[in-house]
């Protein structure tokens, strides 16, 4: 997940310095999430990795989620043997498809499944979001609900969806205003899917579709160089560097049994 680095960091840094966050130790403000659990992060091939159990063990980290592919051809080369490491530190595994607009939403779920082969507690995730870096393949909303219909076709699980509000509500990012292609609405099957919500300020603000639901995960700080709004020790953990930080609306046995249901559990299907 790479347009946080400038979007998130950006536009809702600065509302976060505005409300006085910018200067905020990791300290003060793992005081101040109000008993949410600051215990699951996200990284990808680019993070590097020294040590899961560290990060288990010293930073109290349970959950792990990783990149496992991108658009229709693309998987992490460190997914699966980071996953054999994580699952042996004790964390829970989870997997996200970076979404792009080159391939169909079958397309790219069927790369997702391949790549990230869920077994029946891994958590999965699709990041949908403006691609900064390429803003042509930007993936639209009706490959996302593709997606989503062939991940719930194959393994029985609703995918989380990463995103933040502004993008989720249809309003245009970038210099040539990109936009998603449409609001996700409440009918959506987007809308039917726990909510990872991407947003640096001091209070997040929810998409539309999930007004009256909430979030279950809310990516408080980023990767970024200075770590983002927050400071650098937001996102620092033991054994890993420059991680996203993620709170989860509950105590670490709620986090657990969100995990496991979500996954689907024993009886989830299985993509070989």
């Amino acid at each position: 997940m790479f347009t946080r680095r400038t979007v998130l960091s950006g536009l809702f840094g600065l509302a976060a310095t505005a409300a006085g966050v910018g200067g905020r130790s990791g300290e003060a403000w793992a005081a101040r999430s109000h008993g949410r659990l600051d215990a699951v992060i996200d990284i990808s091939h680019s993070t590097t990795v020294r040590d899961f159990r560290a990060a288990r063990q010293r930073s109290n980290i349970l959950g792990v989620i990783h990149k496992a592919s991108e658009g229709g051809d693309w998987r992490d080369p460190l997914y699966s043997s980071r996953r054999v490491e994580a699952e042996a530190a004790g964390l829970l595994w989870g997997a996200y498809h970076f979404g792009t607009r080159e391939y169909s939403g079958a397309e790219q779920a069927a790369m997702f499944l391949k790549s990230a082969r869920p077994g029946p507690t891994t958590l999965l995730a699709l990041d949908l979001e403006f691609n900064e870096l390429n803003p042509s393949n930007t993936m639209r909303l009706r490959q996302a609900e593709d997606f989503v219909r062939s991940v719930l076709a194959a393994t029985g699980r609703h995918p989380l969806i990463y995103t933040n509000a502004k993008w989720a509500d249809g309003e245009p990012m970038g210099r040539g205003q990109h936009r998603l292609g449409g609001r996700i609405s409440e009918h959506s099957i987007l809308a039917n899917c726990p909510l990872w919500l991407a947003d640096y300020r001091d209070q997040p603000q929810l998409p539309s579709a999930w007004r009256g639901k909430g979030w279950h995960f809310w990516q408080y700080a980023g990767d970024t160089e200075d770590g983002g709004p927050r400071g650098h020790r937001a996102r620092s953990v033991s054994g890993v560097v420059r991680c996203d930080r993620n709170l989860f609306q509950g105590d670490a046995a709620m986090l657990r049994k969100f995990w496991t249901a979500a996954a689907g559990g024993a009886g989830a299907k299985r993509k070989a």
